[in-house]
């Protein structure tokens, strides 16, 4: 594969893993088992499409519902529990880019690097707008946005394998909506030294 393209690849794959790590890390692994767009096997990063690895994530993800469904759909975005899932996110999205590069035999570590860039992009920018979207719903509404963004990881993760140019346009996206949201805040936090 050309290296634009698993550049691209690994970095939408990062970019999903910033906005919800469970479901691309187990998009990621089930199309490398099939051998379809990615193949972690012969690199260090095979444990990313190995049964064990799977089975973990799919645990975590039970453990991050339950969570929500006691405390709130918004009890893994602050606190303890949301810089957990955070670090976790990250961690997760620079492993799946430094596989992509591992997997067409290129050094890993730009993939690292670029993976942790990457989810934390994808991370800031979705978290600032399923912030503000959820102050403005109703408890009812708000209790659907972790499945907005567990669909909208998903996706993205699928998209990044099958067609990884369109990463590139997801790049761009959470960048526009990183600046635009910290416009807001800052206008919003003038406002009120303003008022001071």
């Amino acid at each position: 594969m050309d290296v634009f393209l698993v550049i691209a690849q690994g970095a939408g794959l990062a970019a999903a893993c910033g906005v919800r790590p469970f479901l691309p890390a187990l998009t990621a692994g089930a199309l490398a088992g099939a051998d379809s767009g990615l193949d972690f096997d012969g690199t260090d990063f095979a444990f990313l499409e190995a049964p064990g690895f799977l089975l973990a994530v799919v645990a975590a993800l039970v453990v991050a519902v339950i969570v929500q469904r006691r405390r709130g759909p918004m009890a893994l975005e602050a606190g303890p529990l949301g810089a957990a899932l955070a670090g976790v996110a990250i961690g997760i999205g620079a492993l799946e880019f430094a596989g992509s590069l591992a997997d067409e035999g290129h050094p890993v570590w730009p993939g690292l690097l670029g993976g942790v860039a990457c989810a934390a992009l994808a991370q800031a920018a979705t978290r600032n707008l399923f912030a503000r979207a959820g102050s403005r719903l109703d408890e009812r509404a708000r209790g659907a946005l972790p499945a907005y963004a567990d669909g909208l990881s998903l996706v993205l993760a699928a998209a990044a394998v099958l067609v990884p140019p369109l990463s590139l346009v997801a790049l761009v996206f959470f960048g526009f909506l990183f600046v635009r949201g910290r416009r807001r805040d800052d206008r919003k936090y003038a406002g009120l030294r303003v008022l001071r």
